[in-house]
């Protein structure tokens, strides 16, 4: 959820991030490591997001002022901290991982009343803080960008961005917010690698793809935040039937269903899921001639 929101905010502007594994690993990262240290929630995810939004600046960077493809980009940004992080954990916490490797994931929270209605109740009303802050953010980020006159600019920006400067709207500045803002979200989804749900990070490819396969669910969902949030939904339920059917041992193979998702990201960067259009300048350079 928190991936498609990032994607869906950059994108927008006329962005392409395919840097948001990228900014999921580094937020992983950083908010394992602060909440060692700290032992605060709130001290990782305040890192985390600190982290998304750093990934976030380089793609800005990069891609708005000095007019650098955002695909490559967006590789590079990913390397980066594969690189960074795979670096830093190998020299700091596999060292001293008494000090730098010690998380408790989120305690699981019921919201009163709510959740003790039946079968709903123990279903949406009881989650870890993460999952309502992620259910939260996706109707934040539609009122923002079809409500709000900042959302109206950035839509512009990623339609017509000359059209939008001859207005008077500053494109590059409104098309950074909105990378930026997207590094937020995206920081806040890495933390649920860590501190969110699975714990200490591990450098094993923690965050296991999940950063394309957000890109594959703002694909599917047109761009939109609701319509994405709900492919997410979907990616996570079959990660979800793939771990039950583990602990059934039905015939089936539960390989064949956790491919689901990745399969799913091939078809919708294959473009197979009927004609979507993207933003009309996204990916496009801004050049200011006047």
């Amino acid at each position: 959820l928190f991936g498609v929101l990032a994607g869906v905010l950059s994108e927008r502007a006329g962005v392409v991030n395919i840097a948001i594994e990228g900014q999921f690993l580094a937020a992983a990262f950083a908010a394992s490591v602060i909440f060692s240290v700290t032992q605060s929630f709130l001290a990782a995810l305040t890192a985390a997001a600190v982290a998304g939004l750093l990934m976030g600046a380089v793609l800005a960077l990069f891609t708005l002022k000095y007019l650098v493809d955002h695909v490559i980009v967006g590789v590079v940004v990913n390397l980066l901290a594969t690189g960074l992080t795979g670096f830093i954990f190998q020299q700091l916490v596999a060292r001293d991982s008494k000090i730098f490797g010690t998380v408790s994931p989120m305690p699981v929270f019921a919201v009163p009343a709510l959740s003790d209605i039946p079968f709903i109740g123990p279903i949406l009303f009881t989650q870890r803080p993460l999952t309502f802050m992620a259910l939260l953010a996706v109707p934040l980020v539609w009122f923002l960008l079809y409500r709000t006159k900042w959302g109206l600019r950035v839509r512009a920006v990623g339609e017509h961005p000359q059209a939008a400067d001859t207005v008077g709207i500053k494109v590059i500045s409104t098309k950074t917010q909105a990378v930026l803002l997207g590094g937020i979200f995206a920081g806040l989804g890495g933390a649920y690698f860590t501190v969110g749900f699975g714990g200490a990070f591990q450098d094993n490819n923690i965050t296991a793809g999940n950063g394309f396969i957000a890109l594959a669910a703002v694909i599917m969902g047109r761009w939109h935040p609701v319509l994405g949030a709900g492919t997410a939904l979907f990616f996570g339920f079959t990660r979800a039937l793939a771990q039950s059917i583990k602990l059934m041992n039905l015939p089936i193979p539960s390989e064949f269903i956790e491919m689901l998702p990745y399969v799913a990201t091939i078809i919708a960067v294959a473009g197979l899921v009927g004609r979507v259009r993207p933003p009309a300048a996204d990916g496009v350079h801004f050049v200011k001639t006047h």
